[in-house]
C-alpha cells in the first residue's frame, strides 16, 4: 500500500467516526504511517509530546475500531498496534523478538457456527492471537 493510500485510510477511518482531523490527529496518522513494524500507545505518545496521552489512547482506540490497524494484546502487559494489512484475521506474537504476523485461520471462522449454538447470545465477533516463538528465534536458539 502507498503511503498516500494509507494515511488517507487512516484519516477515513477518523472521519468515519465523526472525528475532526485536527492537527495532533494529523501529526499522529503521519507517525503511524512512518512505523514499519509495531509500536505502543507509549510510544507513539512519547514521539508526540505535543499531541495530549488521552488524544492518543482515544485516536488509536477509533483506529482500531474502524479495523486501519490492530491491537494485539501480549503476555508482557502493554498492548502492541499494527497496520492491517488484510481484512478479518488473527495474529502470532512470537514471545521472544516480539514479531507480530497476520495469519488467516479459517477454521476458526468455521467453528463459529457450531459454537455460536452453544452460546447464551449472539456471537458478534472474536479475536485469536497465537503466542509463538517464531522460527527465526527458534533457528537462532539451535545455530547457537
Amino acid at each position: 500500500m502507498k503511503p498516500e493510500s494509507m494515511q488517507a485510510d487512516l484519516i477515513a477511518a477518523l472521519q468515519d467516526q465523526g472525528l475532526r482531523i485536527t492537527k495532533a490527529r494529523k501529526a499522529l496518522v503521519l507517525e503511524i504511517e512512518s512505523r514499519s513494524g509495531t509500536f505502543t500507545a507509549e510510544e507513539i505518545s512519547e514521539s508526540l509530546p505535543e499531541v495530549g496521552r488521552a488524544t492518543v489512547f482515544r485516536t488509536l482506540k477509533v483506529l482500531v475500531d474502524g479495523g486501519t490497524i490492530c491491537r494485539v494484546n501480549t503476555p508482557l502487559g502493554a498492548p502492541i498496534y499494527t497496520r492491517a494489512r488484510v481484512e478479518h484475521h488473527h495474529h502470532t506474537y512470537c514471545v521472544n523478538c516480539a514479531d507480530v504476523q497476520e495469519i488467516r485461520l479459517s477454521n476458526v471462522e468455521l467453528m463459529l457456527e457450531p459454537l455460536g449454538r452453544e452460546v447464551k447470545g449472539q456471537i458478534v465477533g472474536h479475536s485469536v492471537d497465537l503466542f509463538i516463538i517464531c522460527d527465526r528465534c527458534v533457528d537462532a536458539v539451535s545455530q547457537a
